[in-house]
């Protein structure tokens, strides 16, 4: 049961039609682009559609740009706010704050810019840890909430997670692993779309060349290492927003069906009181590259 947990998890870390192979789609024509500054760092947003806010938050070895096929969908009925996180993407590169509580405030700041007081959330692997720490603490301004096949620090397994040797990555920083890296971003980010995929193929070329120059940019990697270094403080301050209480407002959990599965729930039954299960069929860890029709339609009607 341990393996097959550790299977499960070690895919959620590093959109009812058969899945389609997808090329890194652009955002529509109506959406613009622009730099907010907020919590002591400039974050790139996208913005488009009008109506009820929904917030959409990436995670690692991607950035805001995964998002763009379902923040489409959208806008037909919602203003779409789309941030890539502190560091990643073409967001600025502070020296620290890549703890989870840290950048709920950056989500925070990005919403007051925009003025938004409240606003559902979407978010995917590391995106799920940021977007549980802006619900912890403002849960008043999260409508309802949708995480996507990944774990949170100090959550429910956490500590069973540790234990894979699948998940070496998580100690995987400092100035030696950048050296190692450098100039073979790449390979690296290969590793995390290989292995955590049902078919590598569907992460397509395009996809992988995409993402491996934006974190081949200059401090893109060690931005993405303080991501994983911070877990440790990120499991400190989850259990302080669980010792106050439980969130409260409808929670999606949703697992690839090759990845985190159901798991994703019960991880989320140990930090929510109003949780529904999804599963996004013929898809690993890599929803929106893997079965982005699914992803889509399970987002779209839970926000109805």
């Amino acid at each position: 049961m341990l393996r097959k947990i550790v299977i499960m998890l070690g895919a959620a870390l590093a959109l009812l039609s058969p899945p389609a192979v997808a090329n890194v789609q652009p955002y529509p024509a109506s959406f613009h682009a622009q730099h907010i500054s907020a919590n002591g760092v400039s974050i790139y947003v996208r913005v488009g559609g009008k109506g009820p806010a929904v917030l959409l938050l990436h995670g690692y070895g991607e950035t805001g740009d995964m998002w763009a096929p379902l923040a489409a969908a959208l806008a037909r009925d919602h203003t779409v706010v789309v941030p890539d996180l502190r560091g990643l993407g073409l967001s600025s590169r502070p020296a620290g704050g890549y703890d989870k509580k840290t950048q709920a405030g950056d989500v925070a700041g990005v919403l007051d810019a925009l003025k938004i007081e409240k606003a559902d959330l979407v978010t995917h692997d590391i995106g799920n840890m940021v977007g549980y720490a802006f619900a912890a603490q403002y849960p008043g301004r999260v409508t309802r909430f949708i995480l996507i096949d990944a774990p949170l620090p100090g959550v429910g397994p956490w500590d069973q997670i540790l234990r894979s040797h699948a998940l070496w990555h998580f100690s995987f920083w400092g100035p030696d692993a950048e050296r190692l890296v450098k100039g073979r971003e790449r390979i690296y980010l290969d590793r995390f779309w290989n292995e955590f995929s049902a078919d590598p193929k569907q992460f397509d070329e395009a996809s992988r060349e995409h993402y491996a120059r934006l974190y081949a940019q200059p401090g893109a990697m060690h931005a993405g290492f303080e991501q994983f270094k911070a877990f440790d403080q990120d499991a400190i301050d989850n259990k302080a927003f669980l010792a106050k209480g439980m969130l409260t407002m409808p929670v999606l959990a949703v697992g690839g069906e090759k990845s985190f599965g159901p798991m994703m729930a019960t991880v989320m039954r140990s930090a929510a009181t109003n949780v529904t299960e999804a599963v996004v069929p013929n898809s690993g860890h890599w929803v929106m590259e893997e079965n982005p029709t699914a992803t889509a339609k399970l987002v779209v009607d839970f926000l109805r």
